[in-house]
């Protein structure tokens, strides 16, 4: 017997995954009709189909936050027939929706894992310049928060134009950036110093972390600090949106990045999401269950490009009503320039 406190022993974990895969197989073979043993899948579809619909059965069983901290080994793959392999690419079918336009108002199916696929495809291809240590990244956004009252109550203040010039020194320095909000100026500086991190990224920063989704998720979730009353994964969904929004980093960093937000249990896909601009997208969200709060991500649904995000309420609470939006943004331009105060050309 495991002492107390143990975790369960590992042949029980083993008896656990074959009752699993058994079941599986056997519901699996019930639905499948009679075809001849002579027909085949090539190699590459049937990986492909195998993958999803493993991917949706270990979605739906281990998407826990837990999960993130003790990993499983993966499942060994069920040995299938060709008939199970099209039955399988036929649910996968009807999991995903299928095909890769970038129009994403024809395929309703479409879930959050596929759709950040096809987003990470999009950023991987992307020309991004290597940024210097004596340059500074530059993003405008149109943006609008929530303004707390003394009762704990909040209204949203009228949107404006933000502009922010970003240090991407790595050392320990002091000032980490200069802004202008509502046409003033101000100093971003960090008392004591701040160096390059989760929380001063800098090109790079980012350029180092992992670019495998496993071992970068392993990584946010090492470096998430969430706020009272936050979950985790959801400190962790909203980083990565802060990096994706409001940097300029390497094209397979900003990849991993989105192929490890799909990872993150509870992330759904939205049919239609607006950013501050008014510009209609398809959205990314995920909702705290502690909190109450969903943060939204908004994307073009033609190139994929993120336009903007925002976070709303999902429940009443003190801060507000259910439906009421606690912060929106819209990224309007993004650059690197050389000096403070300066701005990227065209």
């Amino acid at each position: 017997m495991n002492a107390v406190g143990s975790g369960p022993a590992r042949p029980e974990r083993e008896r656990e995954d074959a009752a699993y895969e058994d079941t599986a197989r056997e519901e699996l073979a019930r639905l499948l009709p009679p075809v001849p043993a002579e027909r085949d899948v090539p190699s590459a579809p049937y990986l492909h189909h195998k993958d999803r619909l493993m991917q949706h059965i270990d979605d739906d069983q281990n998407r826990t936050p837990a999960a993130r901290k003790v990993r499983r080994l993966p499942r060994p793959a069920l040995l299938m027939p060709a008939a199970a392999l099209a039955l399988a690419g036929a649910l996968a079918v009807t999991f995903t929706g299928g095909g890769t336009s970038g129009d994403t108002t024809a395929q309703p199916r479409e879930t959050a894992t596929v759709l950040l696929d096809r987003i990470a495809g999009t950023a991987a291809k992307s020309d991004v310049k290597p940024v210097r240590q004596d340059q500074f990244v530059y993003v405008k956004s149109l943006t609008a928060g929530a303004e707390m009252k003394e009762d704990g109550s909040s209204t949203l203040e009228p949107r404006h134009e933000r502009e922010v010039w970003m240090s991407q020194q790595v050392k320990r320095i002091t000032k980490t950036g200069e802004i202008r909000e509502n046409g003033e100026w101000g100093r971003m500086a960090e008392l004591g110093g701040s160096p390059a991190g989760a929380y001063r990224p800098t090109y790079q920063w980012l350029a180092s972390l992992p670019t495998d989704p496993d071992a970068l998720l392993d990584e946010l979730y090492r470096m998430a600090t969430p706020d009272e009353d936050v979950e985790k994964a959801q400190a962790v969904f909203n980083r990565i949106g802060s990096f994706l929004g409001e940097t300029v980093m390497p094209s397979e960093n900003a990849a991993a990045l989105y192929k490890a937000a799909a990872k993150i249990p509870g992330v759904t896909r939205k049919e239609d999401a607006v950013d501050a601009a008014g510009r209609h997208g398809v959205g990314i969200a995920r909702v705290d269950k502690e909190s109450g709060e969903a943060t939204e991500w908004v994307f073009d649904r033609d190139s994929l490009t993120l336009l903007g995000e925002r976070s709303y309420l999902t429940r009443d609470v003190r801060a507000g009503k259910k439906g009421d939006v606690m912060e929106k943004t819209a990224y309007l331009k993004r650059g690197i320039v050389d000096h403070y105060r300066e701005r990227p050309a065209g």
